[in-house]
């Protein structure tokens, strides 16, 4: 089990990139596009920069919805190998099932 902060301050995170997802957005379209002149760019730039450093998705960490864990992380089913194991094993998890050969 991760430790409470750790899992708490992705939390954090994941609001704060979704508060500033769309003005992040529209200046990054802002620097890249090719219409856009020099002193427009690099004013977009600099707002870019003021933003908090957490409103970069880059930020957050994938961690497993029960345990917490950051490793081993299984995206399609938002679970840490060993939740997932777990899960399967009790069934959980439609059309999964344990391989043998």
């Amino acid at each position: 089990m991760a430790k409470t902060s750790m899992i708490v301050k992705n939390k954090k995170r994941m609001a704060t990139v979704k508060r500033y997802a769309t003005l992040r957005a529209e200046l990054k379209e802002a620097v890249r596009s090719p219409k856009t002149s020099v002193e427009d760019r690099e004013a977009a730039w600099s707002k870019l920069r003021a933003l908090p450093r957490n409103a970069s998705p880059i930020r957050v960490r994938n961690r497993c919805e029960l345990t917490g864990r950051p490793r081993g992380f299984y995206q399609k089913f938002g679970l840490a190998r060993l939740a997932l194991r777990q899960k399967a094993l009790e069934g959980f998890l439609p059309g999964v099932k344990k391989a043998s050969w």
